[in-house]
């Protein structure tokens, strides 16, 4: 469930572009000074976002820049960013993948995730005791996610809900007058990757019999059901933009509305026409004259 939270580069100013950058790679730079070289595999836009974001919003003088040189970038030094809210999102992006890794090998035995999660596993121990409560939620979610999913809950709301709250908790960086709102953007920003990729993988799944929350409104709704989706997800990221609004940033905001109004559709749009394509190609045998 990662990858979804991204910017739309094209629609980027150069500046925002270089520091949109230098917080990716600030945030890769903080998981190999805090976890290791290992850690580096799991760096992720989803919280490249969450580092931003509250970079953003808690300037507490502790936000600074340096330059270096890495194995993506060996020729030329490169700007990255260092703050505490970084190492927060480093910490965060260790525990997330550490479970997903054990969630891929539950779902469908992947043998590389139960190796790369046996070598997170000692890092997600060492963040335990720091990070207790949101390991604690992530973890029940995850039981009742599981859970749902062998029973065949048929309750959209209830199985989005499981990972909304688990991102809800990652959010929350400190509880303070903004909690609230950033738990609020975690919540439905969880549902929305929670439904995203259950609609990026609907056709793989029905194939391999795999549990899908939108098999059965997919036979409901039939012709209806793209839109039906599509409203849903505009309900999800509306509610994600109206709490990030009530958020005093300036810093970063460019970037982040980018992000939230613009770049998350990436996704959306990329299997909208692949479903077009394939129905394209279903229903016209010389599509390829088209």
């Amino acid at each position: 469930m990662f990858g979804y939270i991204i910017p739309n580069y094209d629609e980027l100013k150069i500046k925002d572009f270089k520091t949109y950058h230098a917080y990716y790679c600030g945030l890769c730079r903080s998981l190999r000074e805090q976890s290791g070289v290992s850690s580096q595999i799991s760096l992720t836009y989803d919280m490249t976002f969450l580092g931003l974001l509250l970079s953003s919003l808690y300037e507490d003088g502790n936000v600074s820049t340096a330059e270096c040189r890495c194995i993506a970038h060996p020729g030329n030094k490169h700007l990255y960013v260092k703050s505490n809210c970084l190492n927060y999102a480093a910490d965060m992006n260790i525990v997330m993948t550490y479970y997903k890794c054990v969630d891929d090998w539950n779902d469908e035995k992947k043998i590389l995730k139960v190796f790369y999660g046996h070598l997170l596993k000692k890092k997600e121990k060492r963040l335990f005791p720091y990070y207790e409560e949101k390991i604690k939620i992530i973890t029940e979610n995850l039981a009742n996610l599981y859970m749902a999913e062998k029973q065949d809950c048929k309750d959209l709301d209830e199985v989005s809900g499981y990972f909304g709250r688990i991102c809800e908790a990652i959010f929350v960086y400190k509880k303070d007058e903004w909690s609230d709102f950033l738990a609020k953007m975690g919540f439905y920003l969880g549902k929305f990757i929670y439904l995203l990729d259950a609609y990026e993988d609907l056709e793989e799944d029905k194939k391999k019999k795999c549990f899908n929350p939108l098999v059965r409104i997919q036979a409901q709704k039939k012709e209806k059901f793209d839109e039906f989706v599509h409203q849903i997800l505009l309900m999800m990221m509306s509610n994600v933009g109206r709490a990030f609004e009530r958020l005093p940033i300036v810093t970063n905001a460019s970037i982040l509305k980018n992000i939230i109004y613009s770049g998350v559709w990436q996704k959306y749009n990329k299997i909208v026409n692949k479903i077009d394509e394939d129905n394209l190609k279903k229903n016209n045998p010389d599509w390829r004259k088209v």
